[in-house]
């Protein structure tokens, strides 16, 4: 008997073992989208010669994130002129370079901003596909087993103005995939086997034949959300911000506040749906942002009635916040960091940091991390004080928001890929 219980155990032990389930980071800022990693630990200190498990070169300019599924990591890229579009795979493992696949060589591409690249919209992944978006010059699905490609579009086209930001969501069997230039803003849905349109749905034509199309055009990311049992797909771009059917691209509702180049992904915490606006522009220079907490159970135009409250305050236009517990904290682009309740608004304390901040706010292993453009990662404890716990820096520029999973932190910098392990 005592011989059988303990052959019990080690089956129950190697069971366990096996179905234990592998963490993955799937779309930009992880694969809940909300910035929160699955990883109960995560290191809070490094430096070039500090806790770097591998550190790959990675050709082009990109200033697209990572995203893994089981041993590989993939990322997108480009020559710095636009001329090449490819896919890269490394080991997350080892580091070492398992394939880089040619999907697009756009003829004289237009001119993107000067900050910008050709390569800044995160992949997405699953089991089996990677999907690549470079804006108007294409998007890609990739056999991850084969390493083949499964089917490429490059009939979906605007004029972005300043280059591709927005970045691809998966839901169920779709694609999502934004498109809002000067000329024409659109979402649409592809059939993710198969890359085929499922549903297309344009902006509406109000308010936007009102502004110049400068003012129309916009870089969003959006999210999905479940509302009294119903999906919503959450798409702040510029005008508006939208709730549609996923399944459908029908419209649920809307707010309206007027501005473009929304860039910041909109939040789902407790029930409500946090929405950066774009830029206000004051005296012709853009200055500040807004941040909207909408309950999102209407329809129609709700800008009026769903409202919960508006923000001007310390909001960032370009990089994500994140909340941890009922706060949320961010970051604005020349340095103010701020902790806010995220039920009133109410600023809770701040904190002047130097340096520019493009890259979105991530929260794993009990601390929150974020990082400048001169690739110096601030760790700070959440809380209703600001307690920071450590500053490490590495060397080169870095506009790309990491993944972290499996006790990892996969830093992407303008020319190398790194694994941070304590």
């Amino acid at each position: 008997m005592k011989t059988y219980t303990i052959y019990l155990c080690l089956l129950l032990f190697v069971f366990s073992c096996t179905n234990k389930k592998t963490e993955n980071w799937t779309h930009f800022r992880g694969s809940a989208q909300n910035g929160h990693s699955e990883s109960p630990i995560a290191p809070t200190s490094w430096s070039e010669t500090e806790n770097i498990s591998w550190k790959t070169a990675i050709d082009g300019k990109a200033w697209s994130s990572p995203v893994v599924y089981g041993n590989q990591v993939w990322l997108s890229s480009a020559t710095p002129d636009g001329d090449r579009m490819f896919a890269v795979c490394v080991d997350f493992e080892t580091g070492e370079i398992l394939q880089e696949i040619d999907l697009f060589n756009p003829i004289e591409p237009e001119r993107i901003h000067s900050t910008n690249s050709y390569a800044t919209p995160t992949p997405c992944i699953e089991d089996g596909r990677a999907f690549f978006h470079f804006g108007t010059f294409g998007t890609a699905c990739v056999d991850t087993k084969s390493m083949k490609i499964l089917w490429k579009r490059e009939d979906l086209n605007c004029k972005h103005m300043q280059g591709p930001a927005s970045s691809l969501i998966i839901y169920r069997d779709l694609l999502i995939v934004h498109l809002e230039g000067t000329d024409v803003q659109f979402i649409t849905a592809l059939d993710k086997y198969s890359g085929e349109t499922v549903w297309i749905t344009h902006r509406p034509e109000e308010k936007y034949s009102e502004v110049e199309p400068v003012y129309r055009k916009s870089y969003q990311t959006p999210i999905v959300i479940n509302v009294n049992g119903q999906d919503q797909l959450i798409s702040n771009g510029a005008q508006f911000c939208m709730a549609y059917d996923p399944l459908t691209g029908k419209e649920i509702w809307r707010i309206f506040y007027g501005e473009d180049s929304t860039v910041a992904v909109p939040l789902f915490y407790n029930g409500t749906v946090y929405i950066n606006s774009g830029w206000v522009v004051s005296e012709g220079k853009p200055y500040w942002c807004r941040l909207f907490a909408v309950d999102p159970t209407g329809q129609g135009d709700v800008t009026q009635t769903h409202v919960k409250w508006m923000n001007e305050e310390y909001i960032p236009q370009t990089s994500t916040p994140v909340i941890v517990d009922g706060l949320m904290y961010a970051v604005t682009e020349r340095g103010m960091l701020s902790c806010r309740d995220a039920a009133s608004g109410e600023i809770i304390w701040t904190e002047k940091l130097s340096g520019h901040f493009d890259i979105s706010m991530l929260y794993a292993g009990g601390a929150i991390y974020f990082a400048d453009a001169k690739a110096t990662t601030y760790v700070i404890e959440p809380g209703r004080e600001y307690k920071p716990i450590s500053i490490n820096s590495l060397d080169g520029i870095a506009k790309a928001t990491p993944a972290i999973l499996r006790g990892s932190i996969l830093i992407r910098t303008d020319k190398f890929l790194y694994n941070i392990k304590s």
